[in-house]
């Protein structure tokens, strides 16, 4: 699998470690950590002005993004599934794809990687990502046990992006990424209600 689970309160920590001396940074200071290009010449006050919770939400999102995308294409890839749930997977798709591509382009602008390889190999508990074998029993089941494990996995999904999308509404200093978390809350949030829905006339 591309997309590994990984334990959330190992990332944190490792991420804390490689952003220290990061946060309150504006790039046009003399602390700029190793490794971080933070475009002190640049004129792109968004690209500059970043700490490291907007860095951390970036490489944390990324993957988890990438995960529920891969869930909606197995579900997509599927027969007998509801008209509505096919709906909701395919506006997942539509809505994560061009937020992974921003992430991405802000991680590029800020001299940041990916954050994904940190996140190999790593045994992930929680609610953040599903497991493997979350991952393969979704890919097994057929109808309408697919859909409905679908919606329960996508539910914790959705409540693993809000929970750090809200950490980075919280403490993210470059208000493009927070207003991106904002609205990841605001609709996934709605979604979350929409599956609930969507579970109970299965």
């Amino acid at each position: 699998m591309k997309i590994r689970t990984a334990a959330t309160a190992a990332l944190t920590l490792a991420a804390a470690l490689t952003l220290a001396g990061c946060a309150g940074s504006t790039g046009s200071g003399s602390e700029s950590m190793p490794g971080m290009d933070h475009g002190g010449s640049s004129s792109s006050t968004s690209a500059a002005d970043f700490n490291g919770a907007d860095v951390m939400f970036a490489q944390m999102m990324i993957p988890h993004h990438q995960q529920a995308i891969e869930m909606s294409d197995m579900l997509l890839a599927k027969d007998g599934i509801d008209e509505q749930v096919i709906a909701l997977a395919e506006d997942i798709k539509a809505a994560q794809q061009p937020e992974i591509d921003q992430l991405q382009e802000w991680l590029d602008e800020w001299g940041a990687d990916s954050g994904t390889e940190s996140m190999e190999g790593m045994d992930h508990g929680g609610d953040m990502m599903m497991s493997e074998d979350d991952m393969a029993a979704l890919e097994s089941a057929t109808g309408a046990d697919a859909a409905r494990l679908f919606l329960e996995q996508m539910t914790m999904h959705h409540e693993g992006a809000i929970e750090m999308a809200q950490d980075e509404v919280d403490n993210g200093q470059n208000p493009d990424p927070v207003e991106m978390a904002q609205t990841i809350v605001d609709t996934q949030t709605a979604e979350i209600a929409q599956m609930q829905e969507l579970l109970g006339q299965l």
